[in-house]
């Protein structure tokens, strides 16, 4: 019994130390994966901060930060509880003056909230479509509204709708079932390729319209930079001058987007801000042709070469320049390099609802080969309604549109749009020449940068252009007002056309009115609003 307790007694104390052993072993592998954690976190962030030193440099940096500080400050301030009830009190005062203006009401307006009982008579619908159609609003027919409606004609509307009713059914996801359909589609990609020139192998989809044929180039760019270079943590680099579905893009499919400064007085995108910022991330470069807020076009052949040099996709976003860009020389107009003939251009956006006359609910995405098409492509083989699979963000989409898409470019052929091209172009060259060079508006409006195309932007150095703007909508015309720097546009479209010159008047009438009130101002010590 003795030995035997003598034994375990050992044996017990042998057996002590290794739960120390075991304890230290532990301890030292906690370190040193803390060790490790800590060093990639402390890489991870001097290397965001050594991209953004290069990307924006020192001062760009603090400009940064304090924006981010700013803005973080005052998303607190506005959560103060004194503050926040008088916030959402003025937001919901701004709403509802909103709801009031949108929405149509007073005596004679009907609103349907719920079915009716019983279904209407054919007359009773064509009736109310009618009294819908003649609700007061700013007269478009009579070329009043910047942009927003490319009316190509009475006749081609009449095009239009025989051909949307006569495939007022087709869905294009059933090639099957409407071949027709899928024949104009392809056309239709085919005719806008051959316009900005692809090469052999070009590739293309319509789109309902500009915003989802940015979003589809983006997320192209996206997947290809994962499937290829493995980039978890895409960026974008964009003028921030561009299309605010870029936003859009970077904010649906979490892309971090630069905005580069486009500077006076050309309002082109700073190359050399662009090159600063490519780095291991960068999934796409972008230029416009031409972009909305001044009607400018970026340089596109020096884009390229930076694409070309950094092994980067390029994205010519043409959905506002559309189907006059490519008749710029035939019509008679200087024009500079846009499309596929610069080498480093992978994708093109196209609108064939503005220029090309085509109803609303049209575009084109245009890739230079057919593999960065594939990389919009969605498929879902695995689902238990079968094999899904779609070109883009739509399932089914409506045939009719395409259909009448395919009869305005066949009616309009090259010809029609050679003539469209040089009556808007020639309009906005008459408007910024009278801007430019009449004595009732060279002092006191400026044009931002030299537009080549169908917008014409402007600026005052001596007035208050957003009081021009609000005078000009109070004489029955809807021009853009625009921001950073302020200013307002002219996006000439065929109905602005026949009213140039009662635009132009009423332009100078509106300058003149301000300088008076601004002189009253002055006199009454008021100074300079």
């Amino acid at each position: 019994m003795a030995n035997s307790r003598l034994v375990t007694t050992l044996r017990n104390g042998l057996a002590k130390p290794a739960p120390k052993s075991t304890s230290n072993a532990l301890s030292i592998g906690a370190d040193l994966l803390r060790n490790i954690l800590f060093f990639l976190f402390l890489l991870r962030w001097t290397r965001k901060s050594v991209l953004q030193l290069r990307g924006r440099g020192p001062i760009g940096t603090v400009v940064d930060a304090y924006t981010f500080l700013r803005r973080i400050s005052y998303g607190f301030f506005l959560r103060l509880p004194g503050v926040r009830s008088k916030v959402q009190l003025q937001i919901s005062e701004a709403i509802s003056k909103l709801e009031s203006q949108l929405v149509p009401q007073g005596p004679g307006i009907s609103r349907y909230l719920t079915l009716p009982k019983e279904g209407w008579t054919e007359q009773q619908v064509r009736a109310e479509l009618e009294n819908l159609s003649e609700l007061k609003h700013t007269r478009w027919e009579d070329g009043r509204v910047s942009g927003a409606v490319y009316h190509g004609g009475d006749a081609l509307i009449k095009v239009q709708s025989e051909a949307f009713q006569k495939f007022m059914v087709a869905n294009p996801i059933h090639p099957d079932v409407f071949p027709g359909v899928r024949k104009m589609e392809a056309e239709i990609v085919a005719m806008v390729l051959d316009l900005f020139k692809a090469p052999s192998g070009g590739a293309g989809v319509t789109t309902s319209g500009g915003t989802e044929s940015i979003l589809m180039a983006c997320l192209s760019a996206r997947q290809k930079a994962y499937a290829e270079r493995g980039v978890t943590e895409p960026e974008m680099i964009v003028p921030e001058t561009a299309h605010a579905a870029f936003h859009k893009a970077a904010s649906y499919f979490n892309i971090k987007i630069h905005l580069v400064d486009c500077p006076a007085p050309s309002y082109s995108v700073s190359i050399r801000g662009v090159s600063r910022l490519i780095n291991s991330n960068t999934i796409l470069l972008v230029g416009s042709a031409p972009n909305f807020p001044h009607g400018i076009i970026d340089d596109i052949t020096a884009l390229s070469r930076l694409a070309l040099r950094r092994c980067l996709p390029l994205h010519v976003d043409c959905c506002l320049g559309s189907f006059l860009m490519p008749f710029l020389a035939r019509a008679g107009f200087p024009t500079q390099p846009f499309d596929f003939t610069v080498k480093g251009v992978t994708s093109i956006s196209c609108d064939t609802h503005k220029y090309g006359f085509a109803p609303k609910g049209n575009s084109t995405l245009l890739y230079r080969t057919n593999v960065l098409r594939t990389y919009q492509y969605f498929i879902s083989p695995d689902w238990s309604g079968g094999v899904y699979g779609s070109i883009g963000i739509a399932g089914s989409r409506p045939g009719a549109l395409i259909a009448s898409c395919w009869a305005s470019m066949m009616s309009m052929g090259e010809s029609g749009y050679i003539d469209t091209c040089h009556s808007i172009v020639g309009t906005a060259k008459k408007i910024e020449e009278a801007i430019r060079h009449s004595p009732a508006l060279k002092d006191d409006l400026k044009i931002m940068g030299k537009p080549p195309v169908s917008v014409v932007a402007f600026t005052s150095p001596t007035l208050n252009i957003y009081d021009i703007a609000d005078s000009m909508s109070a004489k029955g015309w809807h021009l853009n007002a625009l921001q950073n720097p302020p200013g307002m546009h002219v996006a000439v479209t065929m109905p602005i056309v026949k009213v140039v010159d009662q635009l132009l008047e009423d332009l100078v009438a509106v300058v003149e009115d301000e300088k008076e009130r601004e002189r009253v101002r002055m006199v009454e010590g008021r100074g300079k609003k």
